[in-house]
């Protein structure tokens, strides 16, 4: 009889150890399974409720599962405000033995953390998305502001540059058609200044119609280093004078923006002789020196300073967008030079 008593309660511990064991499967599922199929709160619920019942009733709790309430808690954010509070409860309560004691404690303390931790990644976040659109929006006003101020530029280039150019063109025409007994060369200098005033309106048009985007553009290749010959002889003829092209070194390759930059210079290098120094004649040289084209740019006039206007000026902020250098001034052998160095690739 005895040995049939002691069989039962043997077969009855074994029966209540077996459904611990499924009740221990079950809580670990229910407290790791959630956050693989379910989006983050319904995941957080979902995890803490097992975690409750786990505690409550099972008195225990896997390391996994806490794991994954504090991975939980921590993508929910806000809403996991509510669902911290049965833990800090369970951490005051300690159930269990000892190591589900110390898992609620755990619990407790880590899960209001991990809430916070979630509510600030979700506030960073959404501050970088507001600064992000607040940048967008200063772009967009900024870049308005310039397109309204590049349409006033052209409306000014329009009504009074372009229309004081096209009176000189027409002028010129006039006088050369109208003076009797003009003579032959002043005539052709008459018929030059024509056509430079022609020439230079059409250069106005092209830039009207790169400032204003509603302007169609006749676009044309920029000039470079290959048209400076011809640019010369223009000056040479206009002037009367003499003007050399001088090309040292071994020739190289010229980015587009170097070659335009180069070439503008040269232009503006002139037309300052011109207006200091009619009559002198100019020397142009272009010397190749490894990955540096060095301009030099010298007339035999008076070698005074030159001030007043934007020349100079407008030639050392074409040096210095394509990452060169530009120096001007009195030559020691008398005359003004200018001495560019550019790098043959745009910096």
């Amino acid at each position: 009889m005895a040995a049939t008593a002691e069989a039962l309660g043997r077969a009855l511990a074994a029966d209540v150890s077996l459904q611990f064991g499924l009740l221990v499967v079950v809580f670990a599922l229910a407290t790791t399974v959630p956050p693989a199929v379910l989006r983050p709160v319904p995941a957080a619920v979902a995890v803490t409720a097992g975690t409750a019942l786990s505690l409550a009733f099972g008195h225990c709790m896997t390391a996994a599962g806490a794991v994954s309430q504090v991975l939980v808690l921590y993508a929910a954010g806000a809403p996991g405000v509510a669902l911290a509070v049965p833990l800090v409860v369970f951490a005051l309560v300690r159930p269990g033995t000892a190591y589900d004691g110390v898992l609620a404690v755990l619990l407790g303390s880590f899960g209001p953390a991990a809430v916070w931790a979630g509510i600030a990644r979700r506030a960073r976040a959404e501050a970088n998305v507001h600064r992000a659109a607040r940048e967008a929006i200063a772009d967009s006003l900024v870049e308005h502001t310039v397109r309204g101020e590049r349409a006033r530029i052209a409306r000014e280039l329009h009504d009074v540059v372009a229309h004081h150019i096209s009176m000189i063109a027409v002028q010129a025409e006039t006088a050369r058609l109208t003076t009797p007994g003009m003579p032959e060369a002043g005539a052709r200098r008459l018929s030059e200044i024509g056509d430079t005033a022609r020439a230079g309106l059409t250069e106005m048009r092209r830039l009207l119609g790169v400032l204003r985007e509603d302007v169609p553009a006749d676009r044309h290749p920029q000039p470079g280093l290959a048209q400076l010959a011809e640019l010369l002889d223009e000056a040479r003829d206009a002037a009367g004078v003499g003007a050399r092209l001088i090309v040292s070194g071994a020739p190289a390759e010229v980015d587009p923006g170097v070659g335009l930059a180069a070439y503008r210079i040269v232009q503006e290098a002139l037309t300052n002789a011109r207006r200091h120094a009619p009559g002198a004649a100019v020397d142009v040289e272009l010397h190749y020196t490894g990955e540096v084209l060095r301009l030099r740019i010298r007339d035999n006039g008076p070698g005074a300073v030159r001030e007043g206007g934007h020349g100079l000026s407008g030639m050392r902020e074409r040096a210095l967008a394509v990452g060169g250098e530009l120096r001007a001034g009195p030559a020691t052998v008398g005359g003004f030079v200018v001495v560019a160095e550019l790098p043959l690739e745009a910096a």
